[in-house]
């Protein structure tokens, strides 16, 4: 291939790639896909291992924002089922409790959500959990069930 083709080729490459950056990324979960909020606020991660030292404290919740099947075939012990309209109900007096939020797996993004906006509430204990319950129940710890 010639030198001419081969920079033509090149410049063609470079700048489709830099229209496919340009467009807004987009997610779906089951419904049409829209576009990917940016959010500001910044999540405080928590391991399973850390997780597990926590249950059952005392001004420690957890918080399940999985659907209601996924619930069902268990949660973390004491978790609160958290994927209700009345959600701010269920929040602590405390705004400085620990809270850890979780959902289904690293894919699942409303548990980050209700972290978030749990944080613009005011709430400073706000942790989350990112390999949520799948994650809990193929390490083999235990699990509560309705």
């Amino acid at each position: 291939m010639n030198t001419l083709l081969r920079r033509s080729l090149t410049q063609t490459l470079v700048i489709l790639a830099m229209g496919i950056m340009a467009m807004p990324v987009v997610a779906g979960g089951g419904s049409e896909m829209s576009e990917v909020p940016y959010n500001e606020i910044e999540l405080n991660p928590i391991s399973m291992m850390e997780a597990e030292t926590l249950v059952g404290q005392q001004e420690v919740y957890f918080f399940d924002v999985n659907t209601l099947e996924i619930w069902a075939d268990g949660f973390i012990p004491g978790a609160v089922f958290f994927n209700v309209q009345n959600w701010r109900e269920l929040l602590p007096k405390n705004k400085d409790a620990v809270m850890v939020f979780y959902c289904a797996n690293r894919l699942c993004t409303t548990s980050n959500m209700a972290a978030r906006e749990t944080m613009k509430l005011g709430y400073t204990g706000v942790r989350h959990m990112a390999d949520g319950i799948f994650g809990w129940r193929m390490s083999g710890r235990v699990i509560e069930k309705p």
